[in-house]
């Protein structure tokens, strides 16, 4: 199939383009950009006028509930779900039920993803047996099986020496380890230690769950030399851990989620559930400095942390609610309105969602790696098409997802995605 897009603005944040031009795309792949040949033929032309063209969306954390899971989400509907978001690639973490620590496991949902024809899944695979924190796992039959990175998921390593053990073993091949610092005793608690925690008699997690965890990684990294990349940061304290790392040489990359850069503790309000999260929302302060260390680099990619959870799981008391949100078709409009209400330019609002995401994956994409999060010619055909103008409200039962629970429910956001093509395909039309 050859498509032509037509009038849009492009915008690639990874080459720095942005200009109204056309693209030009066959057999899964961009032809040209802006100069399209004279005897370029398509058999489909779209008219993006008014609209921004930029590269699919990369997501690093998004769960699928598959296998396992069923009942809060499937691979049908969370690939929906991420399409209609623009999301043309995500990694998924392990903690599926079972745990991804076999290659069979892995081949089996990669098969059942590719079958779907919409997004591309890159699964994370377990770093210990079971999530367990005991046995390390046969990362390199993992990595051939098509995991991209290894990983405890929330399941915190209560072993020192476990963790040095897999970080020497991960820098000797070249793995990437994905560790969401929290220390294993003092992050039990449901809400972000302070005032409004007390206030309504939940039990706390210390800034310090993250930065003692953070302080153990960056001095195991000093000794192994190994690549870790920090998942969901959520304090202005471990934020300023990250930059000293990063000043130090240290190999690290860190992401946030679109909760912890948009919310605080506040929004928790009367014990809403929705609002129940991993990690826990913080202060003010905290979300201040997650803009700002995402705005410098210092974090570098933003991520929806989708979590679906079924009715069950969430209408139950605050401390008892299953901590989880739907995220995945929110993750482009939270993007542009961190853009629009902090003042950060909107190529970096638009690269943190692609090319930078794209870049913490590196050479675990293989030969994707030239082109995906980015529009280059003779690169694969995954785009985003979205209307800047485009203003929309969350509405829970118009959510794709089997995951209707959001904090963000009843904002008003600004971006709608118009279409979203995978391998030159067009895997989403909202028409």
């Amino acid at each position: 199939m050859k498509i032509l897009i037509q009038n849009g603005r492009v915008i690639d944040p990874a080459s720095g383009l942005d200009q109204t031009c056309d693209i030009a795309l066959a057999a899964g792949r961009i032809v040209s950009v802006n100069r399209v040949p004279p005897d370029f033929a398509p058999n489909r032309t779209i008219n993006a006028a008014g609209c921004i063209v930029l590269p699919g969306l990369v997501d690093l954390a998004a769960r699928l509930r598959e296998p396992g899971h069923e009942h809060e989400g499937m691979l049908e509907s969370e690939m929906a779900a991420a399409v209609a978001g623009g999301v043309t690639s995500l990694v998924c973490p392990p903690d599926t039920d079972p745990v991804l620590d076999e290659p069979g496991l892995v081949e089996m949902l990669k098969f059942r993803a590719e079958k779907l024809h919409q997004s591309r899944l890159f699964p994370l695979g377990a770093l210990t047996r079971n999530l367990a924190g005991e046995v390390l796992t046969e990362m390199a039959e993992l990595t051939e099986s098509g995991c991209v990175g290894f990983g405890q998921a929330e399941v915190p390593l209560a072993s020192t020496q476990v963790l040095q053990r897999a970080l020497q073993y991960a820098a000797t091949f070249g793995y990437t380890v994905w560790l969401r610092p929290q220390e294993m005793h003092l992050g039990k608690g449901v809400a972000a230690s302070g005032p409004l925690a007390t206030r309504l008699g939940l039990s706390g997690v210390p800034v310090a769950a993250e930065t003692i965890a953070l302080h153990t990684i960056f001095e195991l990294l000093k000794t192994t030399g190994a690549r870790v990349h920090l998942c969901r940061i959520s304090s202005a304290a471990g934020v300023e851990l990250i930059r000293r790392a990063k000043a130090e040489g240290l190999k690290v990359t860190a992401d946030v989620s679109i909760n912890s850069l948009h919310l605080t503790d506040v929004d928790i309000g009367f014990f809403d559930s929705r609002a129940r999260l991993s990690p826990p929302l913080r202060q003010q302060r905290d979300r201040d400095a997650l803009n700002a260390a995402l705005a410098d680099g210092t974090i570098d990619a933003l991520v929806s942390d989708h979590t679906p959870v079924d009715e069950d799981a969430k209408t139950l008391p605050f401390a008892e609610a299953e901590p989880g949100a739907t995220g995945l078709e929110l993750l482009l409009s939270l993007a542009l309105k961190w853009s629009q209400g902090s003042g950060v330019p909107l190529q970096r609002a638009l690269a943190v969602v692609t090319c930078e995401p794209a870049r913490v994956l590196g050479n675990a994409l293989g030969t994707l790696q030239a082109s995906v999060g980015q529009i280059v010619e003779g690169g694969v055909g995954d785009l985003c098409i979205f209307d800047p103008q485009a203003a929309w409200t969350v509405q829970d039962d118009a959510l794709r997802s089997q995951g209707k629970h959001t904090p963000f429910s009843g904002y008003e956001l600004p971006g709608r995605v118009r279409m979203t093509l995978v391998g030159g395909q067009v895997a989403f039309d909202r028409g």
